[in-house]
């Protein structure tokens, strides 16, 4: 089918738009198990290949990395090639890559593997924000957009603790080869049920001085550049708890099996609900209100597992995630609302914030966990927290002055 279309103003009908919400839900189901699968495996990489918990990183950090990367490529590529088209094509490349992870016989050809599925996933996130955009009306956005993020949330967990499960019965390679399967499967899925764009306007070839010109606009309007701020910072600081919170709870005093360290993640269900009432609460009161409440929980949970105690360290995780979840679906729907057309290019931007602030600053945070402990990890995150909570407010002011 093809992805050019003939535009259109008119919302979708109710039936389509909640075919859309559901196959959206699929692809992020999909994208961020097979992003996300490694991290309960982290302290297992650092033993079995003889790594700190820095490098162990890495095989995340790497993957999130060239997603940036991508990501800004995949929003020119599908100008021309199409949403729908280039985004069937990543979601089955990264399900095999993923399979293969699980036959790499040492950690550098891991480590590539990782990176090249990084490369191949950018085809998803910016496409499906633009995607949105382009095809809900916009009294709603937010609410789908909500949706969305909450199907990359239950992504998110699913990775996280199906891996630590199979890894805890099977090792942590028959663990990878089963997550790329069930990749695999809701890729096939996606490309079934998803429908073509209608409002979609193809643009053949590729002209570098369009593309350059979309990227400049959108950084020089005035408060788009603060949201792409708030995502590097926010995603900084979830990633970072995420990634050394399981060396923490797998060493004494807590001793925790692979099982039951991939079972803590069950709390991202806290934050599929909370990007989904999020979104909806933003479209009646404000999205700068849920998105600075959003920011204000997620540096309470942060601070929250300083606690010694294994159930306050949980709830402090569970407190951040609903955090995180929240600003997140609120500040990536406030990308389609600030922006003035070619708003996948602006989603493009957005993304790339977001994950340059996990590959960076969750290998960053690697560094402070090596030397001062936990506590150091938390302090770093809250700092972080802390600049994304004024560039919020910077970026209300800006956009109230512009409307």
């Amino acid at each position: 089918m093809s992805n050019a279309a003939t535009p259109s103003s008119s919302p979708k009908p109710i039936g389509i738009a909640s075919f859309i919400y559901w196959t959206l839900f699929l692809s992020g189901f999909s994208t961020f198990s097979l992003l996300y699968c490694v991290q309960p495996l982290l302290p297992i990489f650092s033993q079995q290949f003889s790594v700190s918990p820095a490098e162990s990183s890495l095989s995340l950090s790497l993957s999130t990395g060239f997603l940036a990367v991508a990501i800004v490529c995949a929003a020119a590529v599908s100008e021309g090639l199409g949403r729908r088209s280039l985004m069937s094509i990543s979601l089955v490349g990264a399900a095999l890559l993923t399979i293969a992870t699980a036959f790499a016989p040492n950690w550098h050809l891991l480590l590539v593997i990782r990176a090249l599925q990084g490369l191949v996933l950018g085809g998803v996130p910016a496409v499906a924000m633009a995607y949105l955009a382009e095809e809900i009306d916009p009294r709603g956005l937010g609410a789908t957009m909500g949706f969305y993020v909450g199907g990359t949330a239950f992504g998110g967990m699913s990775g996280r603790v199906l891996t630590g499960i199979f890894a805890e019965y099977l090792t942590w390679r028959p663990a990878l080869f089963l997550i790329g399967a069930i990749g695999l499967a809701a890729a096939i899925g996606f490309i079934a049920l998803l429908p073509p764009s209608r409002n979609f306007i193809r643009r053949p070839g590729f002209d570098p001085r369009f593309h350059a010109k979309a990227w400049l606009g959108h950084l020089t309007n005035p408060a788009l550049p603060f949201i792409f701020a708030i995502a590097f910072l926010a995603m900084g600081s979830f990633v970072t708890i995420y990634n050394y919170a399981g060396f923490r709870l797998v060493a004494p005093p807590y001793d925790l099996n692979q099982t039951e360290l991939g079972l803590i993640f069950t709390v991202y269900l806290f934050g599929i609900g909370a990007s989904s009432i999020g979104g909806l609460i933003g479209d009646r009161i404000g999205h700068f209100s849920v998105l600075l409440f959003g920011l204000a929980l997620t540096a309470a949970g942060s601070a929250l597992t300083l606690a010694a105690s294994l159930p306050a360290i949980i709830l402090g995780i569970t407190v951040l995630t609903t955090g995180f979840f929240m600003s997140h679906s609120i500040a990536s729907g406030l990308v389609g609302k600030l922006a003035h057309g070619t708003k996948g290019h602006a989603s493009s931007l957005y993304m790339l914030a977001y994950y340059v602030g996990s590959s960076l600053m969750g290998s960053a945070g690697g560094w402070f966990f090596a030397v001062e402990g936990w506590a150091a990890v938390v302090i770093f995150t809250l700092a972080m927290l802390a600049l994304a909570f004024i560039s919020a407010c910077v970026a209300q002011h800006l956009a109230r002055r512009r409307a």
